[in-house]
This record gives structure tokens, C-alpha cells and sequence, in this order.
């Protein structure tokens, strides 16, 4: 398990209860209380930690190297059922965007969302989580397929925005962005977004309108990085903080705001200390949104989703 700087304390707790395990392992001594008081104070400490974080904390948690991401979700809440589909039909295949038929209990879903490596070959092989143009279209390809046969669509995101490199550009990657926020407005299926860690810029929006847009309680949704923030207004990165907390990025803000209908909560400490915990409480509320949105008319569905974000930023004197 690796530790962010804020969650030192933590660190040097479960170290103690680890070496204190070991002792009564390797020994005779009764170590039954102490070990009981460190758990005490381990579960203190890790409420006290979390309901202080501060927004560049909640984004830190958001890239946390241990954190869950889209086919850890996937094939969590999934099991066998997920089947992976490829290309866009275009170009080649964007390994930064997955997508898939999958099934909670015995209504399928279409899932498709942005996946980051977990070591230097994959960060590489993913390219970050940054989709080129040919992800945002293969991500299009597959809605229009779930469309045509009446499914669901579920989007995971979690990018720190599309890639921005000269070839993506030479595609149309602004295109491919827009192109696909258009679809989505007029979709006639149901569309389930949730960001579950980083909710960067058009990468999201890419694949972020839904008729119920959600939030993991550490994750961020915001135009723009604090760090890409922090280099324009001050030419610098050391103002990361400051422009974290002016961006209002957090779930909650996102919430305030009606950016996002629903914040998911998480097991204490983060996604990444109880991932069993946060794959079920995903799939249930995954499972909950379309209960919601499965009577409703094509008709209805696309006048309600485009009322929700035409209503977005009015405001009466």
C-alpha cells in the first residue's frame, strides 16, 4: 500500500498494529488489547484525516496509485459477462477507452469509460487515460450500437483530460468532443456518467451527459487541472492548492452547483481501502439510477436530459 503525504499518520498506525500482530504471532504474550487500542485509534485517526481533506487533498486521493479504475470497476460488478469490443471503425483502436457489453444481474449495460495503467508499460500502453479522437468515436460507435438494441449506456470516467498532442489535433479531436456531447443530448437509451476519480476538461465531457450524473466522494470535475490553473494565472505549479480550492472541482461543489445529480460515498480513508466495498455500492447504484429512468419514454428521456443542462448556470436576481 503506498501513502500520500497526509496519510502518514495513518501509515504509522497500521505499522504498529502490523508489528504488534507479529509479536503475538511469534510469541506467547497476549497482545488481544493493544492490538484492540491501536485499531482504536487507526479508525480515529483515518474519520479525523477524511473529514478535513481539503480540495487539492480530495484530488490527490482522486490519482491515488492504489485507486480502483474503469475494468477494476467493471469487472467487479460484472463478472464474465463483460465483452470487450474494439476500434472505432476509423482509425485503429484507443487503448485509453474501453467499452463493453456487461450485466448487473440480468439487465445488460453498455460500459464504456477511460482506463490508466498501473505501472510505467501500462501508464504507456493506456497513454494516461488520455483518449485520441478515435476513442471519443469508438466510445459514439458503441452507444449507437446499445441505441439500436434498447441498452443502457454506462460511462466511467476518469481522465485527466484528452490527449492534446499535435496528431490527436490533426484528427479532430475538438470534433470527436463535440461530436459526441451532441449524441448524447439526444440519446434514446439512458446514460449513467460517473466520475470516479479525475473529471478533467472536454476528456470527460466527452463521454460526461447523462440523464444521472454521479460522483465518487474523492473524485474532481473541472475545465481544467489546479496544476494547469496554477501555470496559466501564475506561471507556476506551486499555486496548485490555491487554484484547487477557486475551482470548486470537489464532489460536493459539483453537487451545489447541480453539475452532478448524486455523490457516492466511500469507505473511510478512500475508493482504494476497501475496493470490495465500493464495487458494490457502484453496481447498486448503477442499478438503482436506471430503475429510475426504464419508465420513461425515449421522448420523455430526451426532454428531461436536455432540460437538466439547459437549466444549468440560470440564476434569478
Amino acid at each position: 500500500m503506498e501513502y500520500l503525504e497526509f496519510e502518514l499518520p495513518i501509515k504509522e498506525l497500521e505499522d504498529q498494529l502490523q508489528k504488534c500482530k507479529v509479536i503475538g504471532e511469534e510469541s506467547e504474550v497476549d497482545v488481544t488489547e493493544t492490538c484492540a487500542q491501536i485499531e482504536k485509534k487507526l479508525a480515529v485517526a483515518k474519520k479525523d484525516i477524511c473529514k478535513n481533506l481539503t480540495p487539492w487533498q480530495r484530488v490527490q486521493l482522486s490519482r491515488h496509485p492504489n485507486r480502483p479504475y474503469t475494468l477494476d470497476y467493471i469487472h467487479a460488478i460484472c463478472g464474465d459477462s463483460f465483452l470487450e469490443m474494439h476500434g472505432d471503425r476509423n482509425v485503429k483502436d484507443d487503448k485509453a477507452m474501453i467499452g463493453g457489453l456487461g450485466k448487473i444481474g440480468n439487465q445488460s449495460y453498455m460500459f464504456i469509460g477511460q482506463q490508466k495503467g498501473y505501472n510505467t508499460k501500462t501508464r504507456q500502453y493506456r497513454n494516461f487515460g488520455m483518449a485520441n479522437p478515435e476513442g471519443y468515436r469508438k466510445a459514439l460507435r458503441l452507444m449507437k450500437s446499445a441505441e439500436k438494441f434498447g441498452i443502457p449506456v454506462v460511462t466511467l470516467i476518469d481522465t485527466p483530460g484528452a490527449y492534446p498532442g499535435l496528431e490527436a489535433e490533426e484528427r479532430g479531436q475538438g470534433e470527436a468532443i463535440a461530436r459526441n456531447i451532441l449524441e448524447m443530448t439526444r440519446l434514446k437509451v439512458p446514460i449513467i456518467a460517473i466520475v470516479i476519480g479525475e473529471g478533467a476538461s472536454g476528456g470527460a465531457l466527452g463521454i460526461g451527459v447523462g440523464d444521472k450524473v454521479m460522483m465518487l466522494e474523492n473524485s474532481w470535475y473541472s475545465v481544467i487541472s489546479p496544476e494547469n490553473c496554477s501555470s496559466i494565472l501564475w506561471r507556476s505549479w506551486e499555486h496548485k492548492e490555491k487554484a484547487a480550492k477557486a475551482l470548486k472541482l470537489t464532489a460536493s461543489d459539483a453537487k451545489k452547483i447541480k453539475v452532478v445529480d448524486e455523490i457516492i460515498k466511500e469507505p473511510v480513508g478512500g475508493a482504494h481501502r476497501d475496493r470490495e466495498k465500493i464495487f458494490s455500492t457502484v453496481g447498486d447504484t448503477i442499478a438503482k439510477a436506471y430503475e429510475g429512468l426504464k419508465k420513461l419514454s425515449p421522448t420523455d428521456l430526451i426532454s428531461a436530459r436536455m432540460d437538466k443542462y439547459l437549466d444549468m448556470g440560470v440564476f434569478k436576481d
